[in-house]
């Protein structure tokens, strides 16, 4: 599902214009970013948690010349589904 299908399903299920279901849906994930960039998780019952996981400086290999080349810590986003979320995909 890409964005703009979540966009015309929001519209359809909410019976909003196009217009509002696309500010409804870039509002959520505005909030969603925001909140992980304060370091704060995002839980949503029955769906999961989205959460901030920092990665520690490791070495790498350029796969072209395999050279050794040290890769920089970073934070990256996170997501465990939720028992209901499982149970709804088994």
């Amino acid at each position: 599902m890409s964005k703009k299908d979540l966009i015309d399903a929001v519209s359809r299920d909410c019976e909003l214009t196009k217009d509002k279901a696309t500010a409804v849906v870039d509002a959520v994930l505005g909030h969603i970013k925001s909140a992980l960039k304060d370091g704060s998780e995002v839980r949503l019952p029955d769906f999961g948690t989205f959460k901030v996981s920092a990665r520690k400086e490791r070495e790498g290999r350029n796969p072209s010349t395999g050279a050794t080349i040290k890769i920089p810590a970073s934070k990256v986003a996170k997501f465990t589904p939720a028992k209901g979320l499982k149970d709804a995909l088994n």
